[in-house]
């Protein structure tokens, strides 16, 4: 078998690796990472929360405990959580004044707590950046990069308080995490660093990232979000479910481009497998 294969890849090779095939492979590159879940951000369905959330709900892991919902905006993911009747608290944390108070506007209609803060690895008054007069775009982020260089604006500094997620839960007496989805525009590891105690305690069961280009501009790679979460399994999300990534490859992890990752505690309870997600 491995001799057809490599066969097969000196045959291709001889035949098509050349400059003239160059933009067709290039085209077929892009199209294979809509495959894998990649830079499929259109809506709640391609993007596969929509099956993600469904199938949580069906293993019965939304029935205790509490979302937390790290960047929120102004609300659109919790909102999506109660449209699909999730009716777990929900904790959505906004630093930015003016999409907190868009955040606020939205927590009411849906009965969810909005959170005037950002979660980090350290209790801070800090800065964040937006386009400049913009006030609550979805780019803002900690780095000033991700609005210059990613996305050719003018940033703007707006003074923000962070907390940590461990400090939080302690203060709030939270004692379990069914969801943790961040969106934190790069900063999703330091928000992970500061919950350290929540996950090496066993609070957090299920955990969706958004990992993209930002990434790049915080210089945190794939592998530094694994090395923080041992004993979860990683998975890809698709319109239709929830891929397992399998052992860690650079090739196929490191892709810093628009992607939802999903985070399942090995030691979930019973009735949510971690293996062979449909």
């Amino acid at each position: 078998m491995h001799r057809i294969a490599r066969t097969c890849k000196q045959l291709f090779v001889f035949l098509f690796v050349r400059k003239l095939f160059y933009p067709l492979h290039l085209i077929v590159y892009k199209t294979s990472m809509l495959g894998l879940g990649i830079k499929n951000h259109e809506n709640e369905r391609v993007s596969g929360e929509r099956a993600f959330i469904r199938y949580l709900k069906r293993r019965r892991m939304l029935s205790s405990g509490v979302v937390f919902d790290i960047g929120a905006n102004v609300g659109n993911y919790s909102e999506m959580l109660r449209r699909y009747e999730v009716k777990l608290p929900i904790y959505a944390f906004e630093p930015h004044p003016v999409a907190y108070q868009k955040l606020k506007a939205t927590a009411l209609k849906n009965d969810f707590i909005p959170v005037w803060m950002a979660a980090g690895d350290q209790e801070a008054e800090t800065v964040m950046y937006d386009y400049s007069g913009a006030g609550g775009s979805e780019h803002a982020s900690m780095y000033r990069e991700v609005i210059e260089t990613l996305h050719d604006g003018v940033a703007e500094a707006v003074a923000i308080t962070q907390t940590t997620l461990d400090e939080y839960v302690q203060s709030h007496g939270i004692d379990a995490i069914a969801l943790l989805k961040i969106d934190t525009e790069g900063h999703e590891l330091p928000v992970l660093k500061g919950a350290r105690q929540c996950i090496s305690g066993g609070m957090v069961n299920v955990i969706q990232i958004e990992f993209n280009e930002m990434n790049v501009i915080s210089r945190t790679f794939f592998k530094d979000i694994i090395d923080l979460l041992p004993g979860y399994n990683f998975y890809r999300l698709l319109p239709d479910g929830l891929q397992p990534l399998g052992k860690y490859s650079p090739a196929h992890y490191e892709i810093f481009s628009f992607q939802n990752i999903v985070a399942i505690r090995a030691a979930a309870p019973v009735g949510f497998p971690a293996q062979n997600v449909p």
